[in-house]
């Protein structure tokens, strides 16, 4: 199983009368989030399945790596929300255990947190940029993921 985990791009700076969760993505942040996954198609990224936060700002980040990467399959999930748990993200993943390709779209730190996880190297830290992808390979679904690093990609890279 291919997993990819994209975290979303800039957002709304937080202000009065806007909850968090109502944060949109900023122009320059679409930008950026474009230039990523139109490097990910060309290297023939197609995920089956698209699990996302609920918040805003991962949902239209989600929604644009479906425009673009030909997925039509979006699900959102609070296993995703920011106050969620790598092991709670673990366990959504399993659920689709018959997928070939999964993309997740979602927040820092929850996102490097679960790389870590994934890889199985707690210890492990993650510069998870705005908009950045990163693949993960898992040749099964088990109960304690054990996933290899093929690569990530940056806006600054893209």
């Amino acid at each position: 199983m291919e997993i990819y985990l994209l975290r979303h791009g800039i957002a709304d700076e937080p202000r009065s009368g806007l909850a968090d969760a109502d944060r949109a993505l900023t122009g320059p942040g679409r930008q950026k989030l474009r230039r990523v996954l139109e490097r990910a198609k060309s290297a023939e990224v197609s995920p089956s399945l698209i699990l996302s936060s609920p918040l805003r700002r991962a949902l239209e980040t989600a929604q644009l790596a479906s425009e673009l990467l030909g997925c039509d399959k979006i699900v959102t999930t609070e296993s995703l929300a920011p106050s969620s748990a790598p092991e709670q993200v673990w366990q959504e993943i399993s659920k689709h255990a018959r997928e070939q390709s999964i993309l997740l779209a979602g927040h820092e730190p929850l996102f490097g947190m679960t790389v870590a996880y994934l890889l199985a190297c707690a210890p492990l830290r993650i510069d998870f940029k705005k908009a950045a992808l990163v693949r993960i390979e898992m040749d099964k679904v088990t109960k304690a993921p054990h996933g290899i690093l093929k690569w990530m990609l940056t806006p600054g890279l893209a």
